[in-house]
């Protein structure tokens, strides 16, 4: 088990990027959430196994057919035990 913290840049808010981003998690059985940020981007911390994991940041990589994603940055972080994965508001 690993938690990611990833943080996407581009065209990513207005186009269905969170929605997406919940359904490839719940998908692939992740749990964490996601939001926008102020700053245009998108924040995301998803927690699971790893082979679950690295699928999701290629996904975040390509994102929904709107999206036109240009950066993603990841990290590693402390997991939580979160159960959900969550839109944010």
């Amino acid at each position: 088990m690993k938690r990611y913290k990833l943080r996407i840049k581009g065209k990513v808010q207005g186009v269905w990027y969170r929605a997406s981003a919940r359904r490839k998690a719940e998908e692939l059985s992740l749990s964490g959430f996601v939001r926008n940020e102020a700053d245009g981007s998108v924040y995301a911390e998803a927690e699971g196994d790893e082979e679950a994991l690295q699928a999701f940041v290629r996904w975040c990589k390509q994102g929904p057919e709107m999206a036109r994603v240009e950066k993603v940055d990841v990290e590693e972080a402390p997991l939580r035990g979160s159960e959900l994965f969550e839109v944010q508001r």
